[in-house]
């Protein structure tokens, strides 16, 4: 135990603890780390017709979040990270051959016999999209090993990501659109049916309005009846003076007669009798459904109509596209690996660690004593 904590000292714990660490770091980033560029937009998803995702409201000046798109932007930031951005990304700038292309740099670049989820865990460290909820702003940072690289795939997200968003607001929009004008179909074809049915029973029956016909039926029969009381009272006052066989009294009962039988068929022709459907109060009330049913279909019509026009104003009211609000740039300069703060990093680390070593080195020789 004596022998090995005597080759502990402290030449050796620099040597081996902070020296040959450092010294492996630094030729790593000096020799084979490759120069990895940045790129950075920042973008919006804004509706049409809606608040705006930017600018002065009540909601910014309470410090409140734009809550009416932040489910647009945790949308957008899914698909940006999504398989199939990864996978029409590679078509177009064939990602995997140039993530894998350094291959001095065996840290960070990807395996040439990378699976599909290796492929997408890889990019998704070379992606980064950070939403602001307060300001309804997403910044997309890409990263790759040549400066054109890292602007192509920034400029290839965007590009995709706005055909995504545009794609699923008017996607949306026909959906509702098809359901309103389906309705709209619907109650057409229901004010038809309704109007055919009536037609058909005019048709069949001869009559244009049976309601009218039974309102003129009823004056005619109370003015039957009021000439028959007429009549009656009239032949009452004859027979106190004249008697049975007076020509006048026979003219006066064969009048009475004659509004009787009128009266009488006034009424059978009105109502129907012993379940006959041919009475005008029969054909009044099958006459009055079908025409409260026409009423019915054309008032869901008219609804229906509305309902389309304000479809398609809510609609295209919801439509909703991405704005660039900072467009990507050529970088100048690479940003990682920052190689000066990483080897000093590491030097103040080792440092600390060599000090916990000999710490505990020192408290072992301290018992063994």
């Amino acid at each position: 135990m004596k022998q090995f904590l005597a080759l502990l000292n402290a030449r050796n714990l620099r040597i081996g603890v902070i020296l040959v660490p450092w010294v492996l770091a630094a030729l790593y980033l000096i020799v084979f780390a490759s120069d990895r560029y940045v790129v950075e937009s920042i973008v919006a998803v804004r509706q049409n017709g809606g608040e705006s995702s930017i600018g002065i409201n009540l909601n910014s000046l309470l410090g409140s979040s734009v809550g009416s798109t932040q489910e647009d932007e945790q949308l957008l930031r899914a698909h940006v990270l999504s398989m199939d951005m990864l996978r029409k990304l590679d078509e177009e700038l064939d990602l995997r051959t140039a993530f894998s292309a350094p291959r001095a740099d065996f840290v960070f670049r990807l395996a040439a016999d990378a699976t599909q989820e290796e492929f997408l865990a890889y990019y998704r460290k070379r992606v980064d999209v950070e939403v602001d909820h307060d300001s309804g702003l997403v910044s997309i940072r890409t990263q790759a090993f040549t400066p054109e690289l890292a602007e192509a795939l920034n400029r290839g997200i965007l590009k995709i990501s706005e055909q995504f968003i545009n794609e699923s607001s008017h996607r949306l929009a026909r959906e509702q659109m098809s359901f309103a004008q389906s309705e709209l179909e619907k109650a057409r074809g229901d004010v038809t049916k309704a109007r055919d049915r009536l037609l058909a029973f005019q048709n069949e029956h001869g009559i244009l309005d049976p309601m009218a016909q039974v309102a003129g039926a009823s004056g005619l029969t109370v003015q039957l009846q009021a000439q028959l009381a007429r009549q009656e009272a009239e032949l009452k006052g004859l027979l106190s003076y004249l008697n049975e066989n007076a020509p006048q009294v026979q003219t006066l009962r064969a009048a009475i007669a004659g509004t009787r039988a009128q009266l009488e068929a006034e009424s059978r022709r009105g109502i129907s009798v012993s379940g006959a459907d041919n009475g005008l109060n029969v054909l009044a009330g099958n006459y009055q459904q079908l025409l409260g049913e026409l009423e019915f279909a054309q008032d869901a019509y008219k609804l229906a109509l509305a309902g389309v026009e304000s479809a398609r104003v809510e609609a295209t009211r919801k439509l909703k596209s991405l704005i660039l609000v900072d467009s990507p740039r050529l970088p100048e300069a690479a940003q990682y690996p920052r190689r000066a703060y990483t080897l000093f990093a590491l030097f103040v680390a080792l440092g600390l660690l060599y000090g916990i070593v000999r710490l505990i080195v020192a408290t072992i020789e301290d018992h063994l004593e």
